[in-house]
């Protein structure tokens, strides 16, 4: 038997095959498996020094961030855990001590 394939949502392994797709009870995600590794592949995002990242790593601040609608900033050397790419301008979505989530670009941080 083949072992289950863990949500990439919620990463539960309690999933389950619903006709084409696969499907988790915990979070109600659907996806199909196929198309999963394909986009996954795609997502090619580097820090300022080139290095490539990937979801969960952890990246630092290398400059001061103004955050939009707070007078306060993100201070450079800040460390970022635990973040998940995503396409588009803002394409790391992170949370921040003392912030709360955030979209930060790639070309701001540098792997730790």
């Amino acid at each position: 038997m083949q072992a289950p394939t863990p949500c990439p949502v919620c990463k539960s392994t309690y999933t389950y095959e619903l006709d084409n797709l696969l499907a988790c009870p915990e979070c109600g995600h659907e996806w199909d498996p196929n198309k999963t590794a394909e986009t996954e592949q795609a997502l090619v995002v580097k820090d300022s020094n080139g290095n490539i990242l990937q979801n969960g790593d952890t990246v630092i601040t290398i400059k001061n961030l103004p955050v939009k609608g707070s007078s306060q900033s993100i201070k450079a050397g800040t460390k970022v855990k635990n973040i998940r790419l995503t396409d588009g301008d803002h394409n790391i979505d992170c949370k921040i001590d003392g912030f709360g989530a955030m979209a930060l670009k790639s070309e701001f941080v540098k792997k730790a």
